[in-house]
């Protein structure tokens, strides 16, 4: 795999980057930054891998010929960091490629630029080593090479994509994911919040689910409800207390006791011993919130035998009140049925584990899930993703090794519920679930594929626990940064193509990516509904319907 003319020659070496003295200026013309070099090793089989940083034409102040005032020189000088070795395998058509520098080049070592065939050959080889391909797109500087990413390490060390308004970030997801519908026993999970991969649904092994409305009925097809019992106690306590009231430990733990009591009566109504044994007021176990609050209310007019035969208030008398009409609100908002609907259905014991089947069921039901979220207040938004994902965790935590079965999180505009910055109690504790997912998921079979158009918003913690990144164009420099400081340092400037990469590139950089790559991104055969609409031309048309009037009932109805 060489051109006939070597390109120049070796002229220094530092540990992970050479300069290479050109040999005749006309070979610049076809030198850009980013390419692909090949450098001669001092060891038999092997070429050292590296990708054009600089080039730099310089002048150098030299005697010649014994002149005595110095003459300039003109020295072109190429920049580039070594990022791997090529090992040719003997009798074999495709070599293989490493991310790992067996030595370092030699002073004077004939270096070659990868052009035509030889660079098709080449990508070839990257995109063949990876054991489980998933085919994204094709590789900008050959696109006769398949860009492939290894499909078990895209998942097994979670994933970042990120890509400004209009760059191909949803086509990316859709493609990747129509890819992965085509396996038999595929598990994932979209957290889809505006209802744009919908047609996402007419995939073979996908099913779509809604978090519920104000008028949906448990027994419903396709309809999640997420009852109030399945929250735990610090999630029901961001949701219904309010920290800056001065009876807010005394509200609070009142809160906690009548869980327990609740749930307590639950157990040995049904006579639940074992559970009965264990459980705390974590345990998802079903109770009505109806008994929460006839006890709140209880003890909130609640009178004590005093002196003198007489009765005086009690402890927490006329100290529950403003808690006990925060929680009624909360029950008679509309917007929260999936939270507070009093459907028996969802009373029964037996409801988490169909509620579990439908999130995490795969093989014989559909293994893509997509659950529309747009209908779900963006207040607890948070709370809601944080809740699911958390559920996920647990099952699979919980769970026999030998049954576990791994599956991803795909959460899409993530900077809405996974914040940098959160500013709620709410935000806090959904995010601690993205959190320990992000840390502790690799071990349990999870997950997790952090989707924003603002990287820069996405909590930091969650990113640098990403190792796969696949990066479109970004024009503000808050988020070219971010991403720029969890690339690796041996990528030089790599990241600086991000403001100027087409609509439908995307550069691929991490455990799944042999090579740090620029790639054009295949356009998935179902399309979401992200496309940007042309307003020009539709202004254009003449248009005499609208629907307003229709936009205005669901509006008034919280409901599509």
């Amino acid at each position: 795999m060489e051109t006939n003319q070597a390109l120049g020659k070796v002229q220094s070496v530092d540990t992970g980057n050479i300069t290479i003295k050109v040999i005749k200026e006309e070979l610049l013309n076809s030198v850009q930054v980013n390419q692909i070099i090949q450098i001669r090793s001092t060891k038999t089989g092997e070429k050292i891998i590296g990708l054009i940083t600089k080039i730099l034409r310089k002048a150098i102040l030299e005697s010649i010929g014994g002149a005595d005032e110095p003459e300039s020189v003109i020295e072109n000088v190429i920049r580039v960091n070594l990022v791997g070795t090529l090992v040719l395998k003997e009798g074999m058509e495709l070599n293989k490629f490493k991310r790992t520098l067996n030595t370092v080049p030699s002073i004077d070592a004939d270096c070659f630029l990868l052009e035509g065939k030889d660079l098709s050959d080449f990508m070839t080889a990257i995109s063949s080593n990876a054991t489980n391909p998933l085919k994204v797109g094709k590789y900008t500087i050959s696109d006769d090479s398949s860009a492939n990413l290894d499909g078990n390490k895209f998942f097994q060390r979670h994933a970042t994509i990120v890509g400004g308004t209009g760059s191909g970030k949803s086509w990316t997801v859709a493609n990747i994911l129509e890819k992965a519908s085509k396996l038999k026993s595929v598990n994932s999970v979209l957290f889809d919040l505006h209802g744009e991969y919908k047609p996402l649904e007419s995939l073979d092994n996908s099913t779509l689910l809604k978090i519920a409305g104000p008028s949906d009925k448990a027994s419903d097809d396709g309809v999640i409800f997420l009852p109030h019992w399945l929250l735990s106690y610090e999630e029901m306590e961001s949701l219904l207390l309010d920290r800056t009231d001065s009876n807010a430990p005394n509200q609070s733990r009142m809160l906690f006791d009548s869980i327990i009591e609740a749930k307590k009566a639950t157990l040995e109504t049904l006579r639940k011993e074992d559970v009965l044994n264990n459980f705390t007021v974590e345990s998802p176990i079903p109770y009505k919130l109806e008994d929460i609050i006839t006890k709140i209310e209880e003890e909130d007019v609640r009178m004590v035998p005093g002196a003198n035969g007489r009765e005086k208030q009690g402890p927490l008398f006329g100290k529950l009140t403003r808690f006990m009409q925060r929680l009624k609100s909360k029950q008679e908002d509309k917007r929260l049925n999936f939270l507070f609907s009093t459907d028996s259905e969802l009373l029964d014991y037996d409801y988490l584990p169909k509620l579990i089947h439908n999130i995490l069921g795969f093989g014989s039901d559909k293994g893509i899930k997509i659950i529309d979220f747009s209908e779900v207040p963006s207040d607890i938004l948070p709370l809601i993703t944080g809740l699911i994902s958390r559920l996920v965790f647990s099952i699979q935590q919980w769970m026999d090794d030998e049954v576990r079965h791994p599956v991803a999180l795909f959460c899409d505009e993530a900077h809405l519920y996974i914040p940098a910055n959160p500013r709620s109690g709410s935000e806090e504790k959904g995010l601690l679930s993205f959190e320990r997912i992000a840390k502790e998921g690799r071990k349990y079979g999870i997950s997790l594929v952090v989707i924003s158009q603002r990287p820069s918003d996405v909590n930091k913690t969650i990113l640098s626990q990403c190792g796969n990144f696949v990066a479109m164009r970004l024009t503000n420099p808050e988020d070219q940064n971010v991403i720029k400081r969890l690339f690796p340092d041996n990528l030089g400037g790599f990241a600086d193509l991000l403001p100027i990469l087409d609509v439908g590139e995307a550069l691929l950089v991490g455990d799944a990516s042999l090579l740090p790559s620029r790639v054009i991104i295949d356009k998935p055969t179902v399309k979401p509904k992200s496309a940007t609409v042309n307003f020009w031309d539709e202004w254009a048309e003449d248009k005499s319907t609208t629907g307003i009037k229709n936009a205005v009932e669901a509006l008034r109805k919280q409901q599509k």
